[in-house]
């Protein structure tokens, strides 16, 4: 594999297990090049945990890990006190008050040991936020006044003015809204030093000098961005596979050439027994012939056997490089949705869009824009009172309980019944979904124009945290709830072609993988009976790996109804191919 590395971070057999004893990470090695790096890998590979490792927030049970300079962790939950300054979260808050306790004419010492000779952090520090697009005073705001995506910045600006020489970052575009998103981009795009990124985010990859994979305990590194390394992936994946099968075609000959040589050995022993019943040479004669073709049948059968495997080792050691990464095959119900028939209507109050037929739109817009309220009030107009949910002056969006009580009787459509539920607590954690004022907005302009209406009352929705699932009950069981009418025979054979096989079908959801839960969901919702007309996604590829966003991509690809997918992830929007694309942006919408 192609790589260009000077080890910035070594990795010497480094294995780490939980304390109920899984192990995470097991006799790890490999090294990180000084430059910035992409980290890619399944979900539970372990590549938060092998941050967690190099930053030493984490201890291995076995193995080392040596690192040229100092280590900065900006964490996938990034849990912030919100009554803390944006000086706080940078780190230069005892610099920055030493500094100003100067300015006001108090020369105690100690503020000059504290700022050293870092008279000018408070102009470098405010014009690291502009860089990211926060104002002038910044850094006195508390952190609770911020969005969620100007507390990520604000925490990504900190760990490059602490400058350590070596940054790792988790996930840190998750539920990032396109603005938040390219800002963070021109960041790892200028980044000096050693960095080295976990991600989904393929544009973000895109950026990176190396890409890493942790894949089944190994970590490899290859010398360019995401897209040259898949495409090597992709054709050393060829060439193993066509490995492979030369190797199975080997043992097959290798395999009939034994049967041969028993064939031959057979016949050469039946021809010896009619000549010693015939008496057709002298017995010492016929002695004679039998031990030697003994030994030689003898060395025939080991020439053959050793050849043959030879062959299976060769086999063995081909289907080691195959991987058996699979893909979703999914030949999903016909929802029987004609080509003009109207599925669902949205808009502001100067237009409107009509979904038509098996149509895929696509609705994106900034973190508070309402585009999650946007969703409820299409499932809401489907499964409510009949009336549809435009936004009038008199009603509220629909969010938190209120959204769960309106979707109360929804079962037939694949709905999560917790669809709306509330915000976190804390706002900055990256995998509790957008910011809190996603779901809420309390604009009078969004309360009084924006409309949304669904056609039908088949509607399939998946929320943003993948919620509606019974924890408790089986995967069948809860697959089952949405088709009864469907037997578990078949419902088996439907569930396979999500992956989801044998008896990991009895498992409770509860037990399940990150990835293995959102097919579940993604099954319970793209199965049921009568299949939905419109299936609603909220930030599908949120925390989804790579491998799971090519099955979210399979799945949708293979639907025949309608699609409305909210979405910041452009790749991936790009990959579904919508219709139409629709942006909404302080209660107004506009088509892409």
């Amino acid at each position: 594999m192609p790589t260009t590395l000077t080890s910035a971070v070594t990795l010497d057999r480094v294995t780490y297990a939980w304390p109920d004893g899984t192990v995470a990470l097991s006799d790890v090695s490999g090294a990180f090049g000084g430059g910035r790096t992409g980290l890619v890998g399944r979900n539970g590979s372990g590549k938060s945990t092998l941050l967690k490792l190099i930053a030493g927030t984490l201890v291995p049970a076995s193995g080392s890990i040596s690192t040229a300079g100092r280590v900065d962790l900006l964490p996938q939950q990034l849990t912030l006190d919100t009554g803390r300054r944006v000086a706080d979260v940078l780190g230069i808050a005892p610099v920055l008050d030493a500094v100003r306790a100067i300015e006001r004419g108090d020369v105690d010492e100690r503020h000059f040991d504290t700022v050293g000779d870092d008279w000018d952090v408070e102009a470098r520090a405010t014009a690291a936020l502009a860089e990211v697009g926060l104002p002038d005073g910044a850094l006195d705001r508390r952190v609770g006044e911020l969005s969620g995506g100007e507390a990520v910045l604000a925490a990504l600006v900190g760990v490059r003015l602490r400058g350590a020489e070596i940054a790792l970052l988790d996930e840190p575009t998750n539920n990032l809204d396109r603005d938040a998103r390219a800002r963070v981009h021109e960041l790892v795009r200028t980044w000096r030093g050693t960095l080295i990124v976990v991600s989904h985010d393929v544009a973000l990859l895109e950026e990176l000098d190396d890409t890493a994979e942790l894949y089944e305990h190994e970590l490899s590194v290859f010398g360019g961005p995401y897209s040259a390394w898949k495409a090597w992936l992709d054709t050393e994946q060829a060439a193993a596979v066509q490995a492979e099968t030369a190797a199975r075609q080997l043992l097959r000959r290798e395999k009939r050439d034994r049967q041969q040589v028993e064939a031959a050995i057979a016949m050469r022993n039946a021809h010896g027994k009619k000549l010693a019943a015939k008496k057709a040479a002298p017995k010492i004669v016929l002695g004679a012939m039998k031990r030697s073709a003994e030994v030689t049948a003898g060395k025939l059968r080991v020439e053959a056997n050793e050849k043959v495997e030879a062959a299976r080792a060769a086999v063995d050691t081909a289907g080691r490089r195959v991987r058996d990464d699979d893909t979703v095959h999914i030949d999903l119900p016909d929802p029987g949705v004609g080509t003009g028939r109207r599925i669902a209507t949205i808009g502001d109050g100067e237009r409107s869009w009509t979904i038509q037929g098996p149509e895929r739109a696509a609705l994106v817009g900034p973190n508070g824009a309402g585009k999650t309220t946007l969703l409820e009030r299409i499932v809401a107009s489907a499964v409510g009172d009949g009336i549809p949910y435009s936004g009038s002056a008199d009603r509220e969006p629909l969010a938190g309980a209120d959204a769960a009580r309106t979707a109360g009787g929804a079962d037939s459509a694949g709905l999560s019944s917790e669809r709306g539920a509330a915000a976190p607590a804390v706002p900055f954690s990256g995998d509790e979904g957008a910011d809190p004022a996603e779901a809420r907005p309390d604009t009078a302009s969004f309360r009084s124009s924006v409309r949304a209406e669904a056609h039908t009352d088949r509607v399939g929705y998946l929320s943003q945290r993948v919620d509606g699932l019974d924890e408790a009950a089986s995967v069948l069981a809860n697959v089952r709830a949405g088709a009864p009418g469907v037997g578990d025979a078949e419902l088996r054979n439907r569930l396979a072609r999500f992956l989801i096989r044998g008896d990991t079908v009895l498992r409770p959801v509860s037990a399940l993988s990150g990835g293995e839960r959102f097919r579940v969901a993604l099954a319970r919702l793209l199965l049921a009976d009568p299949a939905p007309h419109l299936v609603v996604l909220d930030e599908p590829t949120n925390n989804l790996d790579l491998d799971t966003v090519d099955q979210l991509v399979d799945a949708v690809s293979a639907y025949r109804g309608a699609v409305l997918v909210v979405s910041h992830d452009d790749v991936f929007l790009d990959r579904i191919r919508p219709d139409l694309t629709l942006e909404l942006r302080d209660g107004r919408m506009t088509e892409l």
